[in-house]
């Protein structure tokens, strides 16, 4: 009997759907798994990277994500279970804001249309129950008891030791100079040669703009920063006590996550810098007043918190113009692109990784939103026109 031909597949960019996209390839035995990364394995230039990410299923974002969502929580925990490694702290996620605020509407509407697990909160509930926080009359809460923290750089680290225990093949600090279609397959192009394939994943978040010319219309990039604060005490921020937090308030989105190094939390504000186009316009670090500001924030929604920041980090995210991600498959099946994660990726990572792996191996059968297609996009590009700024 003749030995069973393996489709090679190609993912370009190991960051978080390359690293989980790479995971649920080399789970399958009729694959091999090629992985090209520029940088080092798991670095700090990624949209991924800062420590921790929130998780939630009561999305404010709305309703076609819940499914998602619940399937990547299951998937987070199976990675846990294979890979022995602690990375999704489910010690819930609580959003704060006034009734009336879209946002605490579409999560309350998710909440009943999905019967997630919750606790809602009136205002004296909210400040007997979480007392860290500075509740403003009127403010109501929902916990999410499904929500919590993702620690990312772990969880990449748990994902790509694990593609590799399989049998994947990973390079690292090898940058992608083309991605070419040719009779019969795909070549990608380094500095030092081209790797053939049957297929090939687009996974490299912003800089994905370089390497597919139809993205570069579509796609911006918005700069996310992220900062660090210390508590007089930290006792009632240890993830025991302290969920993870979305607050909204008049132009104001501040989120964060409990303490994890044992002495600061963090909690960041929405973005103020304008969008970019290519990954060099970035900014690498705040301005002395851009900290001041987010220190004086933290410090009125967290009275206990010392308004000087231990630390901070800037990070940046493709957005699309109604921040959906793209999902898509060439039409001759051979080219996969998922980015424009729009700064909230990383929570769907197994699942578009999940999804990358069914549509490299599988695309009639892969059941893809037809709503994150390239096209679909395209459509909303017309009528709407790019990303321009303001998201969180």
């Amino acid at each position: 009997m003749s030995a069973q031909v393996r489709k090679r597949i190609v993912i370009v960019g190991l960051g978080a759907v390359g690293a989980l996209a790479a995971w649920r390839l080399s789970q399958r035995d009729d694959v091999e798994v090629i992985g090209i990364e520029q940088y080092g394995k798991v670095h700090d230039r990624g949209s991924y990277a800062g420590e921790s990410r929130v998780f939630r299923t009561a999305y404010h974002e709305g309703g076609r994500y819940v499914p998602m969502l619940q399937e990547s929580r299951r998937l987070w925990r199976e990675l846990e279970q294979q890979s022995g490694r602690e990375l999704y702290l489910e010690v819930g996620a609580l959003s704060i804001a006034q009734p009336d605020r879209v946002e605490m509407r579409t999560t309350l509407e998710t909440v009943r249309e999905f019967d997630l697990p919750h606790t809602l909160y009136d205002t004296e509930e909210l400040r007997r129950a979480h007392p860290q926080h500075n509740v403003h009359d009127g403010d109501v809460g929902v916990l999410d008891h499904h929500g919590g923290g993702i620690r990312p750089e772990v969880s990449l680290m748990a994902a790509l030791d694990l593609a590799e225990a399989a049998g994947a093949q990973l390079h690292f600090h090898t940058p992608v100079l083309a991605i070419e279609e040719e009779p019969g397959g795909v070549v990608v192009r380094t500095p030092t040669e081209a790797i053939r394939a049957d297929t090939v994943v687009l996974a490299s978040g912003s800089w994905s703009t370089r390497l597919d010319g139809r993205l570069r219309d579509l796609l911006r990039l918005q700069v996310l920063g992220l900062t660090w604060f210390m508590p007089t005490d930290i006792a009632p921020f240890l993830p025991e006590r302290f969920p993870a937090f979305l607050r909204d308030v008049g132009p104001v989105h501040f989120f964060g996550a409990p303490s994890l190094d044992g002495y600061s939390i963090k909690a960041s504000s929405n973005p103020t810098w304008p969008v970019a186009r290519d990954v060099d316009e970035v900014p690498r670090e705040y301005t002395r007043h851009e900290l001041a500001k987010i220190g004086q924030q933290a410090k009125e929604f967290f009275p206990s918190l010392n308004p000087e920041p231990v630390r901070s980090s800037v990070h940046h995210c493709a957005y699309t113009p109604d921040r959906t991600p793209i999902v898509d498959v060439s039409e001759s099946e051979r080219v996969v692109t998922v980015t424009g994660l729009s700064g909230h990726g990383f929570k769907f990572a197994p699942v578009l990784g999940e999804w990358a792996a069914r549509l490299a191996t599988r695309p009639s059968d892969a059941g893809i939103d037809p709503h994150f297609s390239l096209a679909a996009h395209l459509d909303r590009l017309a009528t709407v026109g790019a990303y321009r700024g303001g998201g969180h």
